[in-house]
């Protein structure tokens, strides 16, 4: 509340809209930034979020152009409308950056994670383990007499759907990767 005791946002009582162009809620975003394939390039992308205190809760990076030498950074943070505009720009300030789309206001993408996890148990464990991993449609990458790793990709969601059915069967470790996102013609 204000002086004036008037909600902020409120423009009922007022002639004038106070409301800001920017809200206050925090957002999380997927940002894809194309670069230059050379060393140093992530560390001074990466640098920018740690020297001015942003999060990075997700970053996968793949070549996207061999013969280009181009990479595509996948960063998913979150901050108020304000903070993602002003990453964004700091981010296409650095020279061998050379294009910043936000997948999460550019229309429709596809995010997908990729999680591996160590189930230790025996006997009716295994087979309910082995019986989930079917119905969640994940693979076995490597077995042994006392546990499996499983890969499995999918939504967060479904991630950790998995996972909390594996906890009681003898779940032991959990890799998972950030959000690998696409969007349609980037």
């Amino acid at each position: 509340m204000s002086a004036l005791k008037i909600k902020k946002g409120a423009s009922s009582h007022s002639a004038y809209d106070l409301r800001t162009p920017f809200g206050d809620t925090v957002e999380q975003h997927t940002l894809a930034v194309v670069v230059e394939n050379e060393p140093g390039v992530l560390a001074r992308v990466i640098g920018l979020f740690s020297g001015r205190g942003y999060n990075i809760e997700s970053l996968t990076v793949a070549e996207i152009d061999h013969t280009g030498h181009q990479s595509r950074i996948t960063i998913v943070t979150s901050g108020t409308p304000q903070v993602i505009q002003q990453i964004k720009s700091q981010l296409g300030r650095i020279v061998t950056v050379h294009t910043v789309n936000d997948l999460t206001v550019e229309g429709p993408s596809v995010e997908r994670e990729l999680a591996l996890f160590k189930v230790a148990g025996k006997g009716d464990h295994r087979v309910e383990a082995l019986r989930l991993a079917d119905i969640f449609r994940a693979n076995v990458v490597d077995s042994t007499l006392n546990s499996f790793v499983f890969e499995i990709t999918g939504t967060p969601e479904k991630i950790d759907a998995f996972a909390d059915l594996m906890r009681p069967l003898g779940l032991e470790e959990v890799a998972r990767t950030g959000v690998a996102a696409l969007a349609r013609g980037v």
